[in-house]
């Protein structure tokens, strides 16, 4: 019998049968993994703490009929700071949704796990507001999974620090206000400035241990927050239910 040992994070849980779960994990070195967790539901279980939504575990996982099975798991990170806060929760499970939207069955993406795990460190243990967490998390997921935007300058006149800067969501190019009818037939694109265009490139281009270390004023980040959703949602032709509660939240 094939055994796989790993740390890895719960992205998704669903309860199966009567004591049972089928988890989505992403793990180290194997990406997305759906794995069956057999009677974690059960009082006392051993699995269940491990098999909980947003738990970071070493996980011990055996091949079971052409499937994975969950055999032991130790928890490493509960993230219980999330759990007493139900906006935080809420954003923090809306990176696992998006963190699963972007993985393939087996297959690993470098620094997406990395990612999640810091930016819901980043909600639960750091004084960092949630948006730009938010902000940070959506802009680096686009540049590890091939959507990464091209900030350098204006793709029109290349401009290095356009007076009035703009990124076009469907194309992930940096104009000008002024070169904007230049690109009228790429579709939409929104403003920037240059706090928020210096945070952009800071997050797509710097350090990802340092992901959430930069500052910016509140109209910036707001300029920088809405880009990173509108962006990510049309790069990837979808919308998420998590999002939309946690903007639920936001009123």
């Amino acid at each position: 019998m094939a055994h796989l040992v790993t740390k890895a994070l719960v992205l998704r849980e669903v309860n199966y049968k009567e004591s049972d779960k089928i988890l989505t994990i992403l793990a180290e070195g194997q990406g997305k993994r759906t794995v069956k967790a057999q009677g974690c539901r059960r009082k006392n279980s051993a699995l269940a703490a491990g098999s909980q939504l947003l738990v970071f575990s070493d996980m011990t996982l055996y091949d079971y009929q052409d499937r994975w099975a969950l055999k032991e798991a130790a928890t490493l990170e509960e993230f219980r700071g999330l759990r007493g806060d139900i906006a935080k929760l809420a954003l923090g499970t809306y990176f696992a949704e998006a963190a699963e939207a972007v993985s393939e069955e087996g297959v690993e993406t470098p620094g997406l796990l990395p990612l999640v795990l810091n930016s819901l460190y980043a909600l639960d243990k750091l004084d960092k507001p949630p948006q730009v967490v938010k902000a940070a998390f959506e802009w680096r997921l686009c540049c590890l999974t091939g959507y990464e935007p091209l900030v350098d300058g204006c793709v029109v006149c290349g401009e290095e620090e356009p007076e009035r800067p703009r990124i076009n969501l469907s194309e992930g190019v940096l104009h000008c206000e002024r070169c904007r009818g230049e690109l009228a037939d790429m579709g939409i694109s929104m403003p920037l400035d240059g706090p928020s265009l210096a945070a952009l490139r800071y997050i797509a281009y710097g350090d990802p241990k340092r992901l959430f270390s930069f500052r910016i004023p509140e109209k910036s980040l707001e300029l920088l927050g809405g880009a990173a959703e509108s962006f990510l949602l049309t790069q990837l032709e979808r919308g998420f239910r998590t999002l939309d509660f946690y903007k639920s939240l936001q009123v």
